[in-house]
């Protein structure tokens, strides 16, 4: 699972949409000095594990903001359960479907691991002990979010990515959840309409959308670490074997099947605009980047028809006399949804880019 691993480039991006939107990118000393030890530490290991990630975070105040560092941190962690390959199975499987369990017990943290970011694992009594301390509508997203995500992804450890279904599947588990306990965060704070959030159909396509983009661009890393994420119904078209779209005299096959890939992902995007054209808070977008993603669109690859076919929707839905309307700007304390999807597309369009 790599959604929370995401948003790590591009910085200068970051920078900007910070910039415009007035987020903060540190915490005040005034409010360092209000916080517990183990709050403070929280938000070290928040930097640690997701320096990009942070920054939208630190946009928020009170509550909300030690809510979803919280929140973060206690996905991080179980994220790290499942990509450690040196974990035994059997021991993962435990782990993963008790997680939720342990924000319970004071005393839990697993040693023994091997990650990069092992840290929040070694030191989850911290984390855990912040979680007891937060108001109860937040400890139960956070740990609802948490136990399905678990016991989703041991779905996932020997299974498989056969057609688009598990990939969606797996992508729901991954990342789809994650965003709607994101918003249930927000609305339990009372900055969002509960109806809104509630249409997890939606914000599913958020996740979806994002956790695909990942698994597209992270193709070459998943290999060298013997994971596959890519569907076989796909790759199967244009290959023997996953490993072989990496050899050079593959480029054109390689190229088609990354194509087709990117096509189902893009079918997300409606769904993103119509769920933030119904937020309480909005903000204004362009629709600069479905345009520059049709001209790039090659008609010879088979996928052409398809890809074209969505983008003209989405640029439709973006016109100034389109049913979707963007009108106001997000306030400074509101969280940033508006950065992270920018985000998002920023990403997914430099996925065209490489191909030119």
């Amino acid at each position: 699972m790599d959604f929370l691993r995401s948003l790590g480039h591009p910085e200068e991006i970051y920078n900007l949409l910070r910039f415009r939107m007035g987020c903060r990118a540190v915490l005040s000393q005034q409010e360092r000095d209000s916080m517990s030890d183990s709050l403070q530490t929280c938000y070290k290991h928040l930097k640690e594990t997701g320096r990009s990630f942070a920054a939208i975070i630190l946009a928020l105040d009170g509550e909300l903001r030690d809510a979803m560092c919280v929140f973060y941190l206690v996905l991080r962690a179980l994220d790290t359960v499942e990509d450690d390959m040196t974990i035994n199975l059997q021991t993962k499987i435990t782990m993963l479907h008790n997680f939720h369990t342990y924000l319970y017990q004071a005393a839990w943290r697993f040693t023994e691991g091997k990650h990069k970011d092992r840290q929040v694992l070694e030191d989850f009594p911290t984390i855990s002990l912040e979680f007891r301390k937060l108001a109860m509508v937040y400890q139960e997203v956070i740990a609802n979010t948490c136990h399905k995500m678990g016991v989703g992804l041991v779905e996932f450890l020997e299974k498989r990515m056969e057609s688009f279904l598990d990939w969606d599947q797996y992508s729901h588990y991954s990342a789809g959840l994650v965003v709607i306990g994101m918003f249930q965060l927000v609305a339990s704070a009372g900055l969002e309409d509960t109806p809104v959030v509630e249409d997890t159909r939606l914000l599913n396509s958020t996740g979806l959308f994002q956790q695909k983009t990942n698994a597209i661009r992270d193709y070459l890393a998943d290999q060298l670490e013997g994971r596959e994420f890519w569907p076989r119904e796909v790759w199967s078209k244009y290959s023997k074997n996953p490993s072989d779209l990496a050899k050079p005299e593959n480029i054109v096959p390689a190229v088609q099947c990354l194509n087709e890939l990117v096509t189902n992902a893009l079918q997300h995007i409606p769904d993103v605009l119509l769920y933030l054209s119904r937020l309480r808070n909005q903000s204004e977008f362009n629709n600069y980047a479905a345009s520059q993603i049709y001209q790039k669109i090659p008609v010879s690859d088979p996928s052409a028809g398809r890809t074209q076919s969505i983008v003209s929707t989405i640029q439709k839905l973006c016109l100034s006399d389109g049913p979707l309307v963007f009108r106001h700007r997000f306030s400074p304390i509101y969280l940033p949804c508006a950065v992270l999807l920018a985000v998002l597309s920023w990403q997914y369009l430099s996925r065209f880019k490489a191909l030119e």
